[in-house]
């Protein structure tokens, strides 16, 4: 089920929890949360009640592969309520065979339904993984493709990354699970439907 951020009570209240501190590039966390301060926050999460009663996901629940940058969190981005949508993240939210072994697997949990439902791939501007292409071997084992094979996954572009990731996903996921591309502009707060599913 989608992960919220058990802040999200806290921050309608004006509370964050953790220092803020101004430099050149404007306000930032300095990221000390602490243990205690995240059982706080979970405190005032429960408090709300909003996990009480969700079903177990099935098949036909909203899957979205994003990325473990922590400016670009698909419940956030996407306006994903907790237990509207099954969430993975990994590095640049890309099509990986972990990350397709990882889909096959939760297909298991469909409760006897076929394979269905719908896939959103949410890449994002200003992406770390372009950095990582300095480190190729390490990127290309992520990818588990030789390195000289890199330039195929467009790590520099996200738009022809979700394009490219999308395509994978369709020929490889059951050919009735809805696939579809997203790019979230990080300096808007907006997405972009790149790659929309073909029957959507």
């Amino acid at each position: 089920m989608a992960h919220r951020p058990v802040d999200a009570p806290h921050r309608q209240r004006g509370w964050t929890g953790c220092r803020l501190k101004r430099g050149e590039a404007g306000t930032t966390a300095d990221m000390t949360i602490s243990s205690g301060d995240l059982v706080r926050r979970n405190a005032a999460f429960a408090a709300t009640g909003a996990f009480a009663g969700l079903p177990f996901p099935t098949s036909d629940t909203l899957q979205v592969l994003g990325c473990v940058d922590s400016r670009v969190d698909p419940s956030d981005v996407l306006g994903l309520k907790l237990g509207d949508a099954v969430v993975m993240r990994n590095i640049g939210g890309r099509i990986t065979p972990a990350a397709l072994r990882s889909w096959a697997l939760l297909g298991r949990l469909g409760q006897g339904r076929p394979p269905g439902g719908h896939l959103v791939i949410l890449h994002h501007t200003d992406c770390g993984i372009r950095r990582l292409a300095a480190f190729p071997e390490q990127l290309a084992a992520f990818f588990e493709i030789p390195a000289d094979e890199l330039d195929s996954k467009a790590v520099a572009d996200p738009y022809a990354a979700v394009r490219i990731d999308a395509t994978i996903a369709r020929h490889t996921l059951p050919p009735n699970r809805l696939v579809s591309g997203l790019v979230y502009d990080v300096s808007t707060g907006l997405i972009e439907i790149v790659d929309p599913a073909p029957k959507e």
